[in-house]
């Protein structure tokens, strides 16, 4: 029986490593995983530490300063929790990352074709929305040839943002239809 890792193994272990970070409560011993993880990686490891912090940025910032100011207001704070639920959530992200650049989703899941039509259908999303995204980004630097002022790049970046949710409403609407007229709903 050969123990290589395969998409359903690899799974597996991600499974099992983010439930095991949970578990962890010491920051030492999550920023020494972090430098483990990162040891480990390949030549990507950066690049996908940066993706990771710029994905963590804005949910870390406001999570920290929401706990921030309810704690000081209760005089309750604790910078060992706060350090611990950064490197938390960066060391998932990070694993997250590194596990779909690395394995197969679809081939993960193949032993489910319920999951499997899901991932499917989440591919399918992601890979439209990040056309769309592309599209935009081209479209406004095909436009603007001197430098782009901060306040055109917010009202660029407010519409692109109001088109992608017009557009996640109403892809979810015709994929609901979808499921329904197959029978996954019981109305």
């Amino acid at each position: 029986m050969s123990l290589s890792m395969n998409p359903r193994r690899w799974l597996a272990a991600y499974l099992a490593a983010v439930v095991a970070l949970t578990f962890v409560h010491q920051p030492w011993l999550l920023a020494a995983l972090l430098a483990l993880a990162l040891a480990c990686g390949s030549s990507e490891r950066w690049r996908l530490l940066r993706r990771a912090l710029k994905a963590v940025l804005a949910f870390n910032l406001s999570v920290s300063l929401g706990y921030l100011v309810v704690a000081l207001w209760q005089d309750r704070f604790s910078g060992h929790y706060l350090l611990l639920v950064n490197l938390r959530v960066l060391l998932l992200v990070y694993l997250g990352f590194w596990f779909v650049g690395r394995v197969n989703l679809l081939q993960a899941l193949a032993f489910s074709p319920t999951l499997s039509f899901l991932a499917a259908l989440a591919v399918g999303q992601v890979a439209a929305f990040t056309r769309i995204v592309r599209d935009f980004r081209l479209a406004f630097a095909s436009r603007n040839c001197a430098a782009i002022a901060l306040a055109d790049r917010a009202r660029h970046a407010s519409a692109q943002a109001s088109h992608l949710f017009d557009k996640s409403i109403c892809s979810a609407a015709d994929t609901a239809m979808a499921m329904r007229s197959r029978g996954s709903f019981d109305d």
